[in-house]
């Protein structure tokens, strides 16, 4: 993995999407989300992932060093803070009941961080380095959306499919854009696992889902035009480099 991390860092970053994807449609599909057997494979795959970027000393690259300081310059991510709680507004109560609900939440919080990590860490930087902004934020942004098709083999209905690729799409330009500007992912890693985690605790509601999906692709929309105008960390920490 080193050796194509340090000779095809995009293709590093697809091969880690690839497995997680082959692993984590197997599992769901096999076990569901509320199987142990779930939570043990994204268990394996987020240590692999965290061997491999703290052995390697890349933690700061991949904004999992340390928390914006400047948080009020990003508003302080109340817009993302807000839309994480979407899950929760068509009610409250648990999908599982026991231990199963105690995996599935815990699988969640794991899949929150693994996907932070490959697709606005691994894949993002990698395009940032390779193709610059826009490119890199478009398409880290889109993959991550498309991503879900994956969700079909697992078989899930096509329409919730449809609408949570929609859904997934904006959030992931709302993460890579928090990412991109702040510089540190924590912030999308937490808000990412508590999406997650929180859908373990929704009431199905239709009313609910369109409201959630409206108001995430509105007032995610708003939000990364505000993220576009600010000076971008990254970009900065980047020139910083070539410079010295």
């Amino acid at each position: 993995m080193k050796k194509i991390y340090e000779k095809q860092e995009v293709w590093f970053a697809v091969l880690w999407i690839i497995l997680y994807c082959v692993i984590s449609v197997s599992l769901r599909g096999s076990f569901g989300d509320e199987s142990i057997w779930m939570l043990l494979g994204l268990a394996a795959i987020a240590a692999g992932i965290t061997v491999f970027v703290k052995s390697n000393h890349l933690e700061e690259k991949y904004g999992i060093s340390a928390w914006p300081k400047d948080q009020k310059t990003y508003l302080w991510f109340i817009p993302m803070w807000l839309l994480t709680t979407g899950n929760l507004w068509g009610g409250i109560g648990r999908v599982y009941s026991g231990a199963a609900q105690i995996y599935a939440v815990i699988s969640m919080v794991l899949i929150g961080y693994i996907e932070e990590l490959i697709f606005r860490g691994f894949l993002f930087r990698a395009l940032l380095k390779k193709d610059g902004e826009k490119p890199a934020v478009i398409i880290a942004a889109v993959t991550f959306g498309i991503g879900h098709i994956v969700n079909l083999l697992a078989g899930q209905a096509s329409l919730e499919t449809v609408l949570q690729v929609a859904f997934a799409i904006t959030w992931g330009f709302i993460f890579t854009m928090v990412f991109y500007k702040s510089g540190s992912l924590l912030p999308c890693i937490v808000s990412h696992a508590l999406v997650d985690a929180f859908s373990k605790f929704s009431v199905e509601s239709s009313w609910g889902s369109w409201v959630y999906v409206v108001a995430t692709i509105i007032l995610g929309a708003l939000y990364c035009v505000y993220l576009s105008r600010l000076p971008s960390a990254l970009s900065e920490s980047k020139k910083m480099t070539q410079k010295f």
